[in-house]
């Protein structure tokens, strides 16, 4: 492999992908007959029988009948090619149906099938604190089975919990066949039921292990899809280069789609190469950067347990990590207590590894007078943690908390709070929730309800052993910290 040979990761638009972000390709039609890979220019039979659809050199539309669009969708599009500011409005507005839709609010049992065959789940946050939603099309129930007005009831159910921030999403497409595939009409229609409030938010759109199809379909619906949100869609040939991006022990990728990754990298040497030296060299988690605090140096704060903190950090005040400390302090200020949207923005990861390795090296750590950085580390410290603030011991008892009766709530919260954490546990979390509570308490300004901080920082103080929380227990672990947050002032002892 050549030095500094980089996994090919081509964009579904066409672009250049550098580490200091994504760039216009000048000719952008130029790009579309290109391979999805430069490792093969083969397509693999992942998905559901294509052979109906006519792939020409040019890829030239198909006829309406094959692809089982609406008239609606084959009117011309008043799209010039630019950026449209308001692209929803410039799309007009959905089908009547899908406006209830998107609209509509159903009960959470009613999508039972659907959330135990795992065909979305919420893993985790990236390294920026941004959630990942995975979504696996080997696991799309069958379509006789489940209608497609309910699937995307359930997708927009369960976005709906995480749109308000930044959030990433990952498909994978193997496993998509012709038994449980929506039609393609439906993927329109999703589209424009799919508004603003999901689009804007959300980053990076990965496609994994994408085959001709999907060139098909994106070039058929690219005149009416803004500019903005087809630069957020990104193609991944194999797993190793999903790497690059996210932290994969994180992500509980489908067995199936592993098997296919392996297939694919059997079939193209070089991009096996690759894989294999990416996955043998050793790559520092975020904030353990190469160097003198690789391992755990005595002032290492992030990913190291509580107790390790305490043990060798002489600067920890009555339990509180500096790093939490001087997080909220910043963050108290005025300035950064108002601020829109905090805990909800991603900053530069740059500047945020860079701080973080200034943290665990022992060094001065400056936030540059940006309230979403210390937003992020703070984020960042706690989910990094070994054992997460609430412990393991706790999860089954709060993941039934939606189940207690009302009236047994308070005292029940406290005796978990109060006798069942660790009392450096318990110094932790009062500090944080009573930071949480002037947060909200300037929700006028910041727009950060209790229950908005609940969403963010749920996840982040408690996960079971196996690190994967279900979308059952999410729901019960957020009203959790709502609570705390919400009534510190008598769970916690002053």
């Amino acid at each position: 492999m050549e030095p500094g040979h980089q996994p090919n990761l081509r964009p579904i638009r066409a672009f250049q992908v550098t580490h200091s972000g994504i760039m216009d390709s000048e000719d952008d039609d130029a790009n579309l007959n290109l391979s999805l890979s430069d490792y093969h220019d083969y397509e693999p039979n992942l998905e559901f029988d294509d052979s109906e659809l006519i792939c020409t050199t040019s890829l030239a539309p198909l006829t309406p009948e094959l692809l089982d669009l609406s008239q609606e969708f084959l009117l011309p599009s008043s799209s010039d090619g630019t950026i449209e500011d308001n692209f929803e409005k410039e799309l007009g507005e959905g089908p009547p149906s899908y406006s209830e839709i998107a609209t509509c609010s159903l009960d959470y049992d009613v999508f039972g099938d659907l959330h135990r065959s795992g065909v979305v789940e919420v893993v985790g946050d990236d390294e920026l604190g941004r959630r990942i939603i995975v979504i696996s099309a080997c696991r799309l129930p069958l379509s006789k089975d489940v209608h497609p007005d309910l699937l995307l009831r359930f997708l927009m159910h369960t976005l709906d919990k995480y749109v308000e921030q930044d959030y990433s999403v990952i498909y994978f497409h193997y496993g998509l066949s012709s038994r449980n595939k929506p039609p393609f009409s439906w993927l329109w229609k999703a589209y424009k039921a799919f508004d603003r409030k999901y689009k804007k938010n959300l980053k990076t759109l990965y496609l994994v292990h994408p085959t001709n199809v999907i060139r098909i379909v994106w070039q058929m619906l690219r005149p009416a899809i803004s500019v903005k949100f087809g630069r957020k869609m990104m193609y991944v040939n194999y797993l190793h280069e999903l790497q690059q991006y996210l932290d994969l022990d994180k992500v509980h990728i489908p067995p199936q789609v592993i098997e296919c990754d392996k297939i694919l990298l059997s079939k193209n040497p070089r991009a096996a190469e690759i894989a294999k030296e990416m996955n043998s060299a050793s790559k520092p988690s975020l904030g353990e950067a190469e160097g003198p605090c690789s391992l755990k140096c005595p002032t290492k704060q992030f990913g190291v347990s509580i107790q390790f903190i305490k043990k060798n950090n002489t600067e920890m005040i009555d339990s509180i990590p500096p790093i939490v400390r001087q997080c909220i302090e910043f963050l108290s200020q005025p300035d950064a207590l108002e601020t829109e949207g905090l805990f909800r923005r991603s900053p530069s990861a740059a500047i945020v590894k860079e701080i973080q390795r200034d943290c665990n090296n022992g060094g001065v750590i400056s936030f540059r007078n940006d309230p979403h950085i210390a937003a992020v580390l703070l984020k960042t410290f706690l989910r990094d943690l070994e054992e997460p603030l609430l412990t393991f011991d706790l999860y089954d008892e709060i993941s039934k908390f939606q189940a207690w009766e009302i009236p047994k709530k308070p005292r029940k919260v406290k005796i978990l709070v109060l006798e069942k954490l660790p009392v450096d546990n318990y110094k932790i979390l009062k500090y944080i929730m009573q930071f949480l509570w002037k947060v909200q308490d300037r929700s006028c300004l910041n727009k950060m309800t209790s229950s908005n901080l609940a969403v963010v920082f749920g996840p982040n103080l408690l996960w079971p052993p196996n690190g994967h929380v279900s979308l059952q227990s999410i729901a019960p672990i957020n009203a959790f910290t709502d609570f705390l947050i919400t009534h510190h002032e008598s769970i916690f002892i002053i």
